[in-house]
């Protein structure tokens, strides 16, 4: 019988991906998610019966050893960027990771990997970057041998980075952001799949690797990177941090007083702190290359997906073409 991966978070963002990679290299995947019945689009990503997705809150014992059960792998990708009502940096990211790690230890699972973050550091005043930090040291603690994931800001399809400013672009001529000058190295998301397949299978040593694209680009050159992409002029503004704490505390106070009914997407208090560092990997951290993955440069899948961004989307390329026709 093939091999069992339990895949925690595995309808997200990166975690479907990893889910994708696993079931084509034959291992059975089972997806550990709060909501069984929205991650039903992961079982076409294997034959019949070999991907399910399964209940499981990432804050319960019980709930996180039936997912695991039977498993020769865990991978856990379960992250949020913003809290909301139980759901808190400290739960998600640092005792969640953990359990899902002692629970792993006490069954005697073989291999765990671990989806952390760059910038993960436990004296940061950045409280995202601590709960990260508080998970890795959890992890180590009852899988020692673990793999440890610390990606920059991840791009692809359904990325919540390019696409998110690219649909800003389309309720007026300015694309506010703040910490225009803090370095990210984006990476593709089927790298940091590929890092995560190679961790579960063995073919990663144990340790922590911070995982990042070929380019180290500041924000406000990324923002120019993508208006470049979706053919549209913005004057990209560069809100001082004041001003972006002001908004933010707005943002944040609307949740609050809605009791989380609104969501706050936008710009967290949080986020304002971690925009103040970059996020590139460091200098002698181990990172793709030690796993021999070529990174992906962004040129090569930007316009894959933010085309629909374009002013006539689909259609943009055809009518540039009919500019240059001679009459």
């Amino acid at each position: 019988m093939s091999k069992l991966v339990t895949i925690y978070g595995g309808s997200g963002f990166v975690g479907r991906y990893i889910v994708q990679r696993m079931a084509k290299a034959g291992w059975r995947v089972r997806v550990a998610v709060r909501r069984p019945n929205e991650a039903l689009f992961v079982k076409p990503y294997g034959v019949t019966g070999q991907v399910e997705p399964v209940l499981c809150n990432i804050r319960d014992d019980a709930s996180v050893a039936a997912a695991m059960s039977g498993a020769d792998a865990v991978v856990n990708c379960v992250g949020i960027a913003n809290e909301v009502g139980k759901n808190t940096f400290d739960d998600v990211h640092s005792d969640g990771a953990e359990r899902v790690a002692r629970i792993a230890a006490e069954t005697g699972v073989g291999r765990m990997v671990h989806i952390s973050a760059i910038g993960a550091d436990a004296e940061s005043d950045w409280i995202y970057a601590r709960s990260k930090a508080a998970g890795e040291a959890g992890v180590l603690a009852h899988m020692p041998d673990a793999v440890i994931l610390r990606p920059s800001v991840v791009f692809g399809s359904e990325d919540k980075f390019f696409n998110f400013f690219a649909n800003l672009t389309r309720f007026g001529p300015v694309l506010p952001i703040t910490g225009g000058k803090t370095l990210f190295q984006p990476v593709y998301v089927e790298d940091v799949a590929r890092a995560a397949a190679a961790g579960v299978v063995g073919d990663a040593a144990p340790g922590v690797y911070e995982l990042g694209g070929p380019d180290v680009i500041n924000l406000r050159d990324l923002m120019a990177e993508m208006l470049g992409e979706i053919r549209r002029r913005r004057l990209v503004l560069n809100m001082p941090f004041w001003v972006a704490r002001m908004m933010a505390f707005g943002f944040d106070m609307m949740q609050v007083m809605s009791f989380g009914l609104i969501t706050n997407a936008v710009l967290t208090r949080d986020q304002v702190r971690g925009l103040r560092n970059d996020v590139n990997v460091s200098e002698g951290a181990k990172g793709l290359a030690d796993l021999g993955i070529v990174p992906v440069p962004m040129e090569s899948v930007l316009p894959d997906y933010l085309w629909r961004f374009r002013p006539s989307g689909q259609y943009d390329a055809i009518k540039e073409s009919a500019r240059k026709l001679r009459t």
